[in-house]
């Protein structure tokens, strides 16, 4: 019987711009790899993670693959944190056949269609839908229903799936957009946008922003005092604690998209444990302080290849990609089950309203009332705080 390490290699961002969540998923890989090898391993084989650092720059990737899969000679390959980390490695990927599962990149198959990839970012089929269907059924449920839709985002790949499918989302509830602009990704200052959108004056401020320009949008929005029904939609940034810590009561009314929380209908024995876990070691990985944002979605990843390794009976390529086409995986974000371009059959995507911060300890964020999913209805834990300027003020009464 073989009991050589069974070894998994990919890369992730564990430097640069992305870093925070590629070592928030390291660890989640991490504490899963320490259960397995503790409970009896895989195969009968212990489990060795082979992750190599892309610096969060597309230009690595490739021949980080290439490195695993021909020096590392890794048994199974695994894709990692977003687009950039996996859209660079599916043309090695494909050619060589292997089955590949990806983390979160949102929209990676749509170019390749490559019938072995896998990802458990919970978009499902129509991802750049899913997204934001949520900020525009909470919009739409409301009376008067708002009529007119600003959109602000980065000029970025990244941010034209998203807008796309808002525009989609918010013409499917009558709305009209009155304002539709891009900012550079080397914006420091938000101020002279939200100046120009107060003259505007929109319902509705959509915003599809990355880390750090996040944070500067929200400080702006407050700073100059804008004042939409409703306002977020598809801000990268806002999920991740040192964002959330940074901002605190600023944040307040603000909806956004999001894959976990610890909120009742989510909330099992194992991810209770995985979280508690995952927190008391995250300082020292240099790793969000919470980790609700990947670390699930991580764990679950693993989860999904150790469940269909164990079910093939091998790491075969081909045997692993057929039985993942067809199965039920049971994770710690609950089942899962895969569909069309290899996204989930069925989308779980959160719409979340900060609400009740008071202050910047990252304690705040641990409290189920200042994280509320609103959408869909049946994971909600609360209503949304409508309009916008109401949900702004703390609750003490001071803005």
């Amino acid at each position: 019987m073989d009991t050589s390490p069974l070894r998994i290699g990919y890369c992730l961002s564990l430097s640069g711009a992305l870093a925070s969540n590629g070592n928030t998923a390291r660890l989640a890989h991490q504490i899963w790899q320490e259960n397995i090898n503790a409970n009896g391993k895989l195969l009968g084989r212990p489990v060795e993670l082979v992750c190599l650092d892309d610096q969060t720059n597309p230009k690595l990737v490739a021949d980080h693959y290439q490195r695993l899969l021909d020096v590392e000679k890794v048994d199974v390959v695994v894709g990692g944190y977003g687009d950039n980390s996996v859209a660079p490695a599916m043309p090695l990927i494909m050619e060589r056949k292997r089955f590949f599962l990806g983390l979160m990149a949102l929209a990676v198959n749509a170019k390749f269609n490559y019938p072995r990839y896998f990802v458990m970012i919970p978009t499902g089929p129509h991802p750049n839908l899913a997204l934001t269907e949520g900020f525009f059924q909470i919009a739409g449920q409301q009376n008067p229903k708002p009529e007119t839709v600003a959109i602000l985002v980065a000029d970025a790949p990244f941010s034209q799936s998203p807008a796309q499918g808002a525009k989609n989302n918010l013409a499917r509830q009558g709305m009209r957009v009155v304002f539709e602009g891009k900012y550079p990704l080397s914006t420091t200052d938000f101020t002279p946008y939200m100046e120009d959108l107060k003259k505007i004056d929109p319902d509705v401020l959509f915003l599809c922003s990355y880390i750090n320009d996040s944070i500067g949008l929200v400080k702006a929005t407050n700073a100059v005092g804008l004042s939409p029904k409703l306002v977020g939609g598809a801000m990268i940034g806002p999920q991740n604690g040192v964002v959330k810590a940074e901002l605190g009561s600023l944040l307040n009314g603000f909806v956004n998209y999001d894959y976990w929380l610890p909120v009742p209908s989510l909330m099992n024995p194992q991810i209770q444990s995985l979280i508690a876990t995952y927190q008391s070691r995250a300082a020292q990985a240099g790793a969000d302080p919470l980790g609700y944002y990947v670390a699930p979605l991580a764990y679950a990843q693993l989860q999904v290849l150790e469940q269909a390794i164990r079910a093939v009976g091998s790491t075969d390529d081909a045997a692993l990609s057929d039985y993942t086409r067809q199965a039920t995986f049971e994770t710690v974000v609950g089942n899962v089950k895969f569909g069309a371009s290899g996204g989930w059959e069925q989308p779980r995507v959160l719409t979340v309203q900060f609400q009740n911060i008071d202050s910047n300890s990252i304690s705040e964020f641990k409290k189920p009332s200042t994280q509320v999913v609103v959408y869909p209805s049946e994971i909600a834990s609360g209503r949304v705080i409508y309009p916008y300027p109401n949900a702004k003020r703390s609750p003490m009464g001071m803005s």
